[in-house]
């Protein structure tokens, strides 16, 4: 978790630095051009503004919301956020490995998958031996848990 707080605050840092330094630069610059009503320096410069303090505004309150992370309330011996999951996709005969990450950390083509996904919110509170019917955008597929490493087992890397 330790990684992914840090990861967040560093793009909050360098957002925070062209929201207070570069972007008012450009946007002075591109003023000294004239007319602003045909001036696209100065049209791109405000919309990148607006864009940077959006993103900036959604990365400060998730900043606060993972500060709140009780990791006491993530079970023990179940699928929780950080867990690594084996399972076996009875549908094709394969087995699958995902760890269930937040949002912001999921990559597919990694194998981490959000909590918030169909398949992350069909794991969680499951246990080894478990069989989960899954609603997908494809259809259903159904999944034994084959193993688990819970993130208390296993530390917080990558979330």
């Amino acid at each position: 978790m330790e990684d992914f707080k840090k990861k967040l605050q560093e793009e909050i840092t360098a957002l925070e630095r062209e929201l207070r330094t570069e972007l008012p630069k450009e946007i002075l610059k591109a003023r000294a051009h004239g007319d602003l009503s045909e001036n696209a320096e100065y049209h791109a410069a405000k919309e990148r503004q607006r864009y940077v303090d959006a993103r900036l505004q959604q990365l400060q309150k998730r900043m606060v919301e993972w500060s709140m992370v009780d990791l006491t309330k993530i079970p023990h011996g179940r699928v929780g956020l950080g867990s690594k999951v084996v399972v076996l996709d009875m549908g094709k005969d394969e087995q699958i490995s995902f760890r269930l990450v937040t949002s912001e950390a999921a990559d597919v083509s990694k194998g981490l998958i959000s909590t918030n996904s169909p398949i992350g919110r069909g794991l969680l509170g499951k246990e080894v031996g478990d069989v989960v019917n899954i609603q997908i955008p494809g259809g259903t597929r159904e999944m034994e848990i084959l193993e688990l490493v819970t993130i208390h087992d296993a530390g917080s890397e990558g979330l």
